[in-house]
């Protein structure tokens, strides 16, 4: 069996990131979960949202900082942290490859897309540059043109 996503697991989308930043390259990537953690994410309680990635290149380690993972009920006081640093599981050369990509001003890692393959958490991360507003104009213009163009051609059918 090839690597497929889990179909009766959550795909929990950061969209605000596509429309803040230009992304330039995306890399899969595992994560350290702790098991309340993981159950978390498969009841789909995550926030993505306000999350960037930290890398550093010695040694290279990836760590995903301010990403909201809601406490699970069952697990009581033997919980853990919402807002806790994890680590992000990667190749060495895929690390310093982001280290050299972000030393550029004005790149940041942010995470886009949190799924399940196999059974693993794994994490969309992506190389990204901010947009100005005027780029964020041109973004809504283009989506609100695309829904009017899609209203007339249901109604003509």
């Amino acid at each position: 069996m090839a690597d497929k996503p889990d179909p009766n697991s959550p795909t929990l989308e950061n969209r605000k990131a596509r429309f803040d930043y230009h992304i330039e390259d995306t890399l899969e990537v595992g994560m350290v979960l702790r098991g309340s953690e993981i159950k978390s994410v498969r009841d789909g309680q995550v926030s993505l949202g306000e999350g960037y990635v930290h890398v550093e290149s010695t040694p290279p380690s990836l760590s995903l900082l301010n990403v909201n993972i809601g406490e699970y009920g069952p697990s009581g006081a033997l919980g853990h942290k919402p807002t806790r640093a994890r680590t992000l599981l990667a190749h060495k050369r895929e690390i310093l490859k982001l280290a050299r990509q972000v030393s550029v001003k004005g790149m940041t890692i942010v995470p886009l897309k949190l799924y399940f393959k196999n059974g693993y958490a794994k994490l969309l991360i992506g190389v990204a540059r901010g947009k100005a507003a005027h780029d964020k104009r041109d973004t809504i213009s283009k989506r609100e043109a695309k829904r009017d163009i899609d209203r007339a051609m249901s109604r003509r059918r």
